[in-house]
């Protein structure tokens, strides 16, 4: 079964390309819009399991978008805002949204939310189970064994491994497997993006992830 397809409706180019990366790197399918207007087009076009909408959009606001939304039909909206007063969570309630993130958020949060409202809606983020090698990867579960044995692994680690096995038999260089674990290219280093691939390595077994002298890393398919 396809990944979650997420609807992100935001105006800033930055943050667009940020949350794109953070929801991308956790499993999630993402089509964007800048403005409300093509944010609704894109909802009548493509088959979004639900939508995440910035509340301030030009050509047509997040509050009106989700409007929309919900005189259409039932597909979840989780409202983004910089305001944190009750007033602006009960106008986005009344609006039709179903759950409300404010800027900035941390993107385990935002994982968290999304897949409590694909829940919600009766199923629709099905466990997504890989085996290889003697690796048990429970990709939505967040869950790992070795050989049969639970292997303790960070957000950060998971976050890595996941990136890795989307992308099993490409190489990956540091400053891609920032923008995919860390959703920016500016939160840190090639030191941090080595560092958790060794500690990675350690857990799950140095032959799944090799390393590409003068590229980067990469997970053999398998």
């Amino acid at each position: 079964m396809d990944a979650p397809l997420v609807l992100l409706v935001e105006d800033d180019d930055d943050l667009r390309t940020t949350t794109r990366l953070v929801l991308e790197s956790r499993g999630f399918r993402v089509v964007t819009a800048a403005d409300g207007e093509a944010g609704w087009t894109a909802y009548l076009t493509q088959p979004v399991d639900l939508a995440v909408v910035d509340v301030v959009l030009p050509k047509l606001d997040g509050l009106r978008l989700t409007e929309r939304i919900r005189t259409d039909g039932e597909l979840p909206v989780l409202l983004l805002t910089a305001r944190d007063l009750p007033r602006d969570q009960v106008v986005g309630f009344d609006a039709g949204a179903d759950d409300y993130v404010v800027k900035p958020f941390d993107g385990d949060v935002l994982e968290a939310r999304l897949r409590s409202l694909l829940r919600r809606r009766g199923g629709a983020a099905p466990s997504r189970v890989v085996e290889r090698d003697g690796l048990r990867i429970d990709v939505d579960g967040m869950t790992v064994e070795r050989h049969g044995v639970p292997v303790d692994l960070s957000a950060t680690e998971f976050r890595l491994l996941t990136a890795f096995l989307d992308n099993a038999g490409i190489v990956l260089g540091r400053t891609r497997l920032l923008e995919l674990v860390w959703g920016s290219t500016t939160w840190g280093d090639a030191h941090v993006v080595d560092v958790t691939v060794q500690r990675l390595r350690a857990k799950i077994g140095a032959e799944h992830v090799v390393t590409v002298r003068g590229a980067g890393y990469k997970m053999l398919r398998d």
